[in-house]
């Protein structure tokens, strides 16, 4: 009997203490399961805060984008009805460089040509040559107002100063890289829209580039100087330009010039004289 009370008493203690320990797993569990709610929660605020704050700095710099587009906007009419014509030109220099560069080359060009063809007429008899000028104007749109452009760009970055020392280096350069490269594609290419072909052009090259570079020399170190001492970068194709309007005149008048025979342009040999 009393083994038995023993027996039993120790079972319900061990029951007791399984009841005890599920319990507590469960109160655990509990208290981890709401730590996990508590973490995602607080997730989810930081989430929401941040989604907020974004916004709202998102919505500041589109307001201050605005203000700073019409002020810039406002500016540049305003500096345009100030300055008028070159207040306007000064706006397609910044927004449109190569495209607003290439027609004013070509229009110098067009103007050029024709001042060439009234001052130089080439026969007794005038008559305006159309093609002419339609072939001056697209080499000064087409070729030179992108060269220019980018040379002007080239020489800045590597010669950024503007003393006298690099002033010259940049004459330099013009005179011995730049200037004979453009004075020889333009005769070859204006001889080869003509019809020329190889050996009329090599003629045509070996007559008209000697005086041309010679005539050169005497009129472009003082207009590089001018240009590259005192005109900034962006305008300095526009400047350059203007003195190749006189420049322009003298070439499309070379240009202009009748074929070179390639038999003509032959080395002489020299004749002994014999003694009598």
């Amino acid at each position: 009997m009393g083994g038995r009370f023993v027996r039993s008493g120790s079972n319900n203690i061990r029951q007791l203490l399984e009841r005890r320990s599920l319990d507590s797993h469960h109160i655990s569990i509990e208290t981890h399961l709401l730590s996990n709610q508590n973490q995602q929660t607080y997730a989810r605020s930081l989430l929401l805060n941040y989604n907020r704050h974004r916004v709202v700095v998102s919505e500041k710099l589109q307001q201050q984008w605005r203000r700073s587009y019409c002020s810039s906007t406002s500016t540049s009419v305003l500096t345009s009805k100030k300055n008028g014509f070159v207040g306007w030109y000064m706006g397609l220099i910044e927004s449109r460089p190569i495209l607003t560069k290439s027609i004013t080359s070509g229009l110098i060009y067009t103007a050029a040509d024709s001042t060439s063809q009234m001052v130089t007429p080439t026969s007794s008899e005038f008559s305006y040559d159309w093609i002419r000028t339609l072939r001056m104007a697209g080499y000064g749109m087409i070729v030179m107002g992108p060269a220019l452009h980018c040379w002007f760009n080239f020489v800045s970055k590597i010669l950024p100063k503007t003393d006298i020392l690099n002033t010259m280096k940049k004459i330099l350069l013009g005179q011995t890289v730049f200037g004979p490269i453009m004075t020889t594609l333009f005769f070859s290419a204006n001889a080869g829209v003509q019809g020329e072909n190889a050996a009329q052009i090599v003629a045509r090259l070996k007559r008209d580039l000697l005086p041309t570079f010679k005539n050169g020399l005497l009129y472009w170190p003082m207009c590089d100087f001018i240009t590259f001492k005192f005109i900034p970068v962006r305008l300095q194709p526009l400047i350059s330009n203007s003195f190749a309007y006189l420049w322009t005149i003298y070439i499309t008048y070379m240009a202009s010039l009748e074929k070179a025979s390639p038999s003509s342009i032959s080395v002489k040999k020299p004749q002994l004289i014999a003694s009598q």
